[in-house]
């Protein structure tokens, strides 16, 4: 039976065998680059720690996979879960931003756990054959999220996690075709977890570990799928029961492109100060603005925020900031905090920290936050991708700033010469939360040379990061 177009596309493009460029694996590398050091990165943060290990209590394997901070190998669907978890938990990590939003490089939990799970029992993979890998589950993942909505009916983007690393997790097993068409129809079937989780007044740290869950459960679908290999051939286009009717309100789950090299391409990174991406630009401007006036901020009478619709649906006119987890993802508190210090830290977000500066609300209170028409459809514009924000301070006196604005985030492909040293800065600087200068120039050594790391076995690599 014929499978719905979109399951065959992505079945057909995962299971090709695809020699991607020189250019595309580059920047693939500098992905794997900035994720593994946002993995070491999250290690610090005590409620990540919490939730690290394996979700039974003593479940570890003797020939396991390791994951950066445990001490002992876990199975496959646990190390999942935890590398998933730590490449996302501080908002650190790549994203992509179209009609749904989201951050591919989530889906390196299950990427590098059953790869590592398949080199382990002597079918060599490489870091080249994840970076290929990855790319896949890149452009799956973004190219559903160009003309997909799934925050607009009420669901959460890492539904686009699961099914990418589902897909590309059940040909790292061995899948052929038809084993990932019915792979990709089960996660369909799963359904869409609820984005409440990210929004007052149930925002928790749950929006921090939901992508490590669904790269998880993608790799659990996957091996589930292979015991049968019974999938849903309609399951997108059903009439009374299908994902579109049910999930989509009707509307059809769509590939706007061919399925390439696209994502890959044209990610944000995030530089080297923590912010929800819609926010990265005004963070930025915010800066700027406290070079040239952070001694005229107690006599600020306004502040004006100009922005893009994306980012007043998501991350503005919150009335509470109850948690670090309302804080990292309100465009008015990251403004405010990069206006006051210059810069931006994971520390900023903190309860103590909040408790301890009370100007950080006072200047919140001053902002107004407006959409720039042009901003939401430059944001949408294929051919720019921007992420505007721009900010304008008006004193007491009737004096104004200039208007403060940044179009392109510096790790927009636009600014692509600028973010390279800056990821590298991050890197390093993420490392050394973790590892001693002897590590540390291991790892860069490693990175540096480049021929050599893209024949290294992925379980080598792995064990690289381990501290």
């Amino acid at each position: 039976m014929k499978y719905d177009d979109v399951i065959e596309e992505i079945s057909g493009y995962v299971t090709e065998d695809r020699t991607f460029s020189e250019d595309t694996l580059d920047i693939a590398l500098l992905i794997l680059k900035d994720s593994m050091g946002c993995m070491i990165k999250s290690l610090d943060n005590p409620q990540c720690q919490k939730m690290l290990g394996p979700a039974e209590e003593g479940d570890y394997r003797k020939n396991g996979i390791p994951v950066p901070g445990i001490s002992r190998p876990l199975g496959l669907l646990d190390a999942s879960w935890n590398l998933g978890l730590l490449v996302r938990w501080l908002d650190y990590n790549d994203c992509f931003l179209a009609e749904e939003w989201g951050h591919p490089s989530d889906n390196l939990g299950g990427i590098l756990a059953a790869a590592y799970s398949v080199s382990s029992r002597g079918k060599k993979l490489t870091v080249s054959d994840v970076l290929t890998t990855m790319v896949k589950a890149h452009e799956i993942q973004g190219v559903l999220s160009l003309t997909n909505s799934l925050n607009r009916v009420g669901y959460d983007h890492v539904f686009f996690v699961k099914l990418a690393t589902a897909g590309v997790t059940s040909k790292l097993l061995g899948g052929d075709e038809e084993k990932v068409q019915n792979t990709v129809s089960n996660v369909f079937a799963d359904g869409a977890a609820l984005r409440t989780y990210r929004h007052a007044p149930n925002v928790t740290t749950r929006k921090s570990w939901a992508a490590g869950d669904a790269s998880m459960r993608g790799v659990r679908l996957a091996l589930l799928t292979d015991k049968l290999s019974e999938g849903y051939p309609n399951i997108l286009s059903e009439a009374d029961w299908g994902f579109n009717k049910n999930i989509m309100n009707g509307a059809d789950i769509t590939l706007s492109k061919k399925l390439d090299n696209y994502v890959v391409n044209n990610i944000l990174f995030k530089a080297d100060f923590p912010a929800e991406f819609h926010a990265q630009t005004g963070a930025e401007a915010a800066m700027e603005l406290n070079r040239k006036y952070h001694g005229k901020l107690s006599a600020v009478e306004e502040i004006k925020v100009s922005t893009h619709e994306s980012a007043i649906r998501i991350i503005a006119g919150k009335e509470e900031l109850k948690n670090p987890s309302d804080r990292d993802h309100s465009l008015e508190y990251i403004i405010a905090v990069s206006l006051l210090n210059g810069d931006l830290k994971t520390e900023y977000y903190a309860d103590e920290y909040h408790e301890n500066h009370p100007e950080i609300n006072r200047l919140i209170s001053k902002m107004t936050v407006e959409e720039n028409e042009q901003y939401s459809k430059d944001y949408l514009d294929p051919a720019k991708r921007s992420v505007s924000n721009a900010v304008r301070l008006v004193f007491e006196d009737g004096t104004e700033s200039e208007e403060m604005e940044v179009e392109y985030p510096i790790g927009h492909k636009f600014r692509r010469d600028e973010v390279r040293p800056v990821i590298d800065r991050k890197f390093v600087s993420n490392l050394n939360s973790r590892f001693d200068k002897e590590k540390i120039g291991s790892i860069e050594n490693m990175f540096d040379d480049k021929r050599s790391l893209m024949n290294m076995d992925i379980c080598d690599f792995m064990y690289e990061f381990q501290g």
